[in-house]
């Protein structure tokens, strides 16, 4: 059975459409996807639909990432086997998308003021047209610089501009691991943290995070990534058993590219817990 329990959308940062995903995860072979669009469900039921309309024997788990703060780091946490219509829930991503929209309005204001010919009027406006009405990101911000010829790749862009040392970067006013964890479990799902090792911490701060994960009642770390060695992930299966995590897996999809592909895993330790074990995983006729 091949899972993949994080991928993105059009509704978020992803470059694919809901309906465009979840073939996409069928062609590729995946049993179960979780779709879990940054601090936003709105994808789920347009993927449904399509899998329903296409007859897709596809199991979609209803997800969403939510972006919290931890000593100054963005740190995300994925929530799987969610009830995206529980209030809690509904109450906290609105406001996750309000913080987005200050933290844009922020970031456009300072790339008018390092980028010559560039206003904040004119770059927000071109920021929420690629966004489409759906939740804007910094990579958004990132395809504008790069459609400029500022930058040659999108990574580029975040080095330059929009990540931590960026001449542009703005701190973003999210809630705290424990508030995310919390709205989670109150929507019925489990809380993963989401690429424990994609954050620039050192191994020390690595380990520190996910026990205090595990201290605050979070239920699972993800174990195996993408572009990953075997050692990154045994590692990282060592630290969700010492911490008494279930462990995760997802390739973190956003769009097509020789780096990631729904489903392309490394399989996880004998060793490690499933965050799915106690699931109800039918994969459909």
């Amino acid at each position: 059975m091949k899972i993949d329990l994080h991928s993105h959308t059009k509704c978020s940062d992803g470059a694919l459409t809901p309906e465009e995903l979840v073939l996409r995860a069928f062609n590729k072979g995946v049993d179960v996807l979780a779709i879990t669009d940054h601090d936003t469900t709105s994808a789920l039921a347009e993927a449904r639909s399509a899998i329903q309309q296409h007859n897709i024997p596809l199991q979609l788990i209803a997800g969403v990432e939510i972006s919290t703060r931890w000593h100054g780091f963005e740190i995300h946490v994925v929530g799987l086997n969610i009830d995206e219509s529980n209030s809690a829930l509904k109450q906290t991503l609105a406001s996750q998308i309000q913080a987005r929209d200050l933290r844009a309005q922020k970031i456009a204001t300072k790339l008018a003021r390092v980028i010559e010919g560039y206003t904040a009027e004119s770059i927000l406006r071109r920021v929420q047209a690629k966004a489409q009405g759906n939740s804007i990101s910094r990579v958004h911000f990132a395809q504008v610089i790069l459609e400029d010829g500022l930058v040659s790749r999108i990574q580029q862009a975040f080095d330059k501009y929009l990540g931590r040392k960026g001449k542009a970067y703005a701190a973003p006013e999210w809630i705290s691991i424990e508030k995310a964890i919390e709205v989670i479990h109150a929507a019925g799902g489990q809380a993963t943290l989401a690429h424990p090792t994609r954050y620039d911490l050192k191994n020390k701060w690595i380990r520190k995070l996910v026990d205090y994960f595990a201290a605050v009642n979070g239920d699972a770390i993800e174990v195996a990534l993408p572009r990953q060695t075997n050692n990154e992930l045994i590692q990282l299966a060592t630290y969700a058993q010492q911490a008494k995590l279930k462990s995760s897996q997802g390739s973190d999809f956003h769009r097509v590219s020789s780096y990631t592909e729904l489903g392309k895993l490394l399989p996880l330790p004998e060793f490690c817990e499933p965050v799915w074990t106690d699931w109800d995983l039918v994969i459909p006729a």
